[in-house]
């Protein structure tokens, strides 16, 4: 079986001075299936009060630390900066997230790679982006464009989690009415209709059409399928059985 790609990223946190963004990046991690963390000269009060890892103590347990960047990331093949955009100039490509994601998960598929996020007051030093082969930046609005550590990273690993085909799939549990679900819904409802004197299904050659088409258009899911059957049937029994 192959190695999930996910195993080939370091997320490397440099110079972080607030346990809480240690702890908070450890947990988005392990929610996102990364478990590479790797610690350039961290605070070492924050390291060691990192107590909101929560459901990843091991994850932060296992964490390498280091004294440079270069040693961190001596590993792998490309090295990505996220950074704001503040008003610096930068010589390196620099791609939003949407892009970089793309770009980081098809060189997952075959080689390590690693993120640099910077310290919470500086972000990356000239010297840390040296390092990179390119840069990622996060599309939040000018006015406020430094966020959290912790949050950073969160939103940085959801993009490259994120599966548009994943998306589009229904889950087992929401599979789509069959078309004899939804053939019965039809006909049941022409009946209510009819009993209930909203329209003569017996004139109007088009209303089988509509009625149909309607149905469809509800997208049902099989379940949700039978609890309509379900309720035009109750209907169906009242209006055909009125009470004495």
């Amino acid at each position: 079986m192959p190695p999930d790609p996910k195993q080939h990223l370091a997320i490397v946190l440099i110079d972080t001075r607030n346990p809480l963004n240690i702890g908070a990046a450890a947990r988005a991690m392990s929610n996102f299936g990364f478990f590479e963390l790797r610690l350039v000269r961290p605070y070492s009060v924050a390291y060691e009060e990192a107590v909101s890892a929560v459901g990843a103590s091991d994850l932060l347990r296992n964490a390498r630390l280091f004294d440079n960047v270069a040693e961190a990331v001596a590993d792998c093949s490309l090295i990505v900066g996220a950074t704001g955009l503040g008003h610096r100039v930068f010589e390196h490509p620099l791609y939003r997230l949407e892009r970089a994601g793309r770009l980081l998960r098809r060189h997952l598929q075959s080689a390590r790679a690693a993120v640099l996020f910077g310290s919470e007051k500086f972000g990356l030093s000239n010297q840390d982006i040296s390092h990179c082969h390119w840069l990622l930046h996060i599309p939040t609005r000018p006015e406020h464009d430094s966020m959290n550590l912790g949050q950073a990273v969160a939103v940085t690993l959801y993009e490259l989690s994120r599966s548009p085909a994943a998306a589009r799939r229904l889950p087992e549990a929401a599979e789509r009415a069959t078309e004899a679900e939804l053939e019965r819904i039809s006909l049941l409802l022409e009946q209510v209709l009819q009993l209930s004197g909203y329209s003569d299904y017996s004139r109007e050659t088009s209303a089988h059409d509509k009625t149909r088409r309607l149905v469809h258009r509800l997208c049902l899911t099989s379940r949700d399928a039978a609890i309509c059957t379900g309720m035009l049937r109750q209907i169906l029994w009242k209006l055909t059985h009125p009470a004495g």
